[in-house]
């Protein structure tokens, strides 16, 4: 259960598979999710797919799915009307990379999800 508090946990089992197919369409190449529909997840719009793919581009390495160590750094935090969850995505040369999906979910079920950048924080 997602917790409402001042305190960065630990993702929830419960919102990993989504990240986890966000992240396996990115390692595509699909940072507007156009081919790869996520459940839940809001569009993501031309400007913000493309300032994804800058970064990604800047940072150096090709994406791959996530790998299970990214569980171990990726953390939530309620904001008030939202958790801002920061999941550390996996590289071709890295299990946990410094390259972050930055994130809003809505719902504590992660029914709601609105992807805001990628970037080294």
């Amino acid at each position: 259960m997602a917790l409402m508090d001042e305190d960065e946990h630990a993702v929830p089992e419960l919102w990993r598979p989504k990240f986890e197919e966000i992240a396996a369409a990115f390692a595509a190449g699909d940072f507007q999710l156009c081919k790869t529909r996520v459940c839940g997840v809001d569009p993501v719009d031309r400007d913000t797919a493309d300032l994804i793919a800058a970064s990604v581009a800047a940072y150096g390495a090709r994406l791959t799915s996530l790998h299970g160590a990214t569980w171990d750094r990726s953390v939530y935090r309620w904001m008030g009307s939202y958790w801002h969850v920061l999941v550390d995505l996996s590289t071709d040369g890295e299990p946990v990379s410094d390259l972050t999906l930055h994130a809003r979910v809505y719902e504590a079920d992660c029914s709601r999800l609105k992807i805001d950048s990628v970037y080294v924080p």
